[in-house]
């Protein structure tokens, strides 16, 4: 029986939507690197779209490719099929048929048992009782208490023990943040060379290439109509770097009081709540995915809807990934929190000192901006950021992009991915993504670790 998702054939040619495939593959050439990276350390042995696309950062690939081998195929608490079960429970809470695919068939290559992949009522209890925290960490993590964590590590024969539970809480926080990428870059549904067309339906969300169709209709239309000159998204550009020279030399200048950066921060976040992208009209979650999910309905975007904009605050120096994440993560699931870490720190610290057409440019405080703008949407706080900064950086349509990318990535367009930061390079825009996807996914690890810690003490 076919247990694969049902998707639309791609649009474009290429591993992306959003990218032109000329610009993938110049990019990487035939990377002699990449292809090693590949034969190491991919599951499925093969080049797929998301590698492609991220291997324009080649640095960068080698972290996650060495990262996420290990969650899959490493010694480790849990057995090989559970592993893939779970990425299928994350992807699905943003109905990423794309990563719910490759796993469904990942899931049988290692012996997985097929009825399963009926959807979760045919699952052992074990399993279906991570709904919960599934749920709550793809969506809101900031209400994920130790409680939670002892339902799960005291349910009699169905518990979890600590290292499993952290490698689970570890590959879900991996698979709702890839999905990120996934919708945020684009990534078209495999071609496979075994079918007629070439294309093996495997998808990045069930009506997303319908909407992406549409949505390149409104945009061809608005932009031949449209007075955005290149003249515009030039000043544009000249504007922001102007922006963050000033910022460095008020530094130097003037110190804000903790007062005003308490408010500043507090506004942010409030401010953040009410970036709103696209129509809030229920989506349909085709009954393909919807056998993964349990209580569709639950997203970030309730919270806004309902006017509970009470984001409670987390003091991140209360708990940091180095401080505290790390250490515990490392204690219960051996060498993965020196991976993570090695990820984390390649993409805050991944420059080339440009930006658009201009090199020799120091781009820490708007890589920072982006970072701590997602932190701040789940409620993380920095003492010592100034998040007049990110008013500062990160223009409205950019805002509005990281907000759809981080919080339900399932609706972004390639309206959205073209509308900001229009004079930059397309390698610029991925690595916005790669510091959205493992913002989001750090956000996700402190919250669930602080509640593990919790839960110990």
């Amino acid at each position: 029986m076919e247990k694969r998702v049902q998707v639309s054939p791609p649009l474009t040619r290429g591993p992306s939507a959003f990218i032109p495939e000329n610009e993938v593959m110049q990019a990487n050439g035939l990377d002699e690197r990449t292809n090693l990276l590949v034969e190491e350390y991919s599951t499925s042995g093969r080049l797929d779209n998301i590698t492609q696309v991220m291997s324009i950062h080649t640095q960068y690939l080698e972290s996650f490719l060495r990262s996420q081998f290990y969650m899959l195929r490493m010694d480790g608490p849990l057995p090989l099929p559970y592993r893939h079960y779970i990425a299928i429970m994350a992807a699905a809470r943003h109905q990423c048929s794309y990563l719910i695919n490759m796993h469904v068939d990942e899931f049988l290559k290692t012996g997985g048992i097929a009825e399963w992949l009926n959807g979760l009522e045919y699952i052992p209890q074990r399993l279906k009782n991570l709904n919960e925290i599934n749920k709550l960490l793809a969506h809101r993590p900031w209400l994920i208490t130790k409680e939670h964590i002892q339902k799960l590590v005291k349910t009699g024969e169905n518990n979890w023990s600590l290292p499993e539970l952290v490698h689970a809480v570890v590959l879900l926080a991996h698979y709702h943040a890839l999905a990120s990428f996934v919708f945020g870059s684009g990534i078209n549904p495999e071609r496979d060379p075994d079918t007629s067309n070439g294309v093996r339906l495997i998808a990045v969300n069930n009506f997303c290439v319908c909407d992406l169709a549409n949505d390149n209709n409104i945009e061809n239309a608005s932009l031949t109509s449209s007075n955005f000159g290149i003249a515009d998204s030039l000043s544009e550009l000249e504007a922001l770097m102007e922006r963050m020279k000033r910022l460095q030399e008020d530094k130097e200048d003037e110190e804000a009081s903790q007062e005003e950066m308490d408010t500043r921060f507090e506004k942010e976040k409030k401010e953040s709540l009410l970036v709103i992208s696209g129509a809030f009209d229920d989506e349909i979650v085709s009954t393909d995915v919807s056998r993964y999910v349990e209580d569709p309905g639950f997203g970030y975007k309730d919270f806004a809807r309902r006017g509970e904009d009470h984001l409670p605050t987390f003091r991140a120096q209360d708990y940091t990934w180095e401080n505290h994440g790390f250490s515990l993560v490392n204690r219960l699931y051996s060498d993965i929190g020196h991976l993570l870490d090695e990820k984390f720190r390649m993409v805050y610290n991944l420059t080339y000192n440009t930006m658009a057409t201009h090199e020799d440019v120091d781009t820490t405080t708007l890589r920072r901006a982006l970072f701590n703008y997602v932190h701040c949407m789940y409620g993380i706080r920095y003492d010592d950021y100034d998040y007049g900064e990110v008013n500062q950086l990160l223009e409205r349509s950019l805002k509005v992009y990281i907000k759809t990318v981080t919080c339900y990535p399932e609706r972004t367009t390639k309206r959205m991915y073209d509308s900001y930061w229009r004079q930059f390079k397309h390698s610029e825009k991925v690595h916005v993504n790669l510091l959205l996807m493992e913002a989001r996914m750090q956000a996700e690890l402190l919250y669930a670790l602080r509640a593990i810690t919790r839960h110990l003490t």
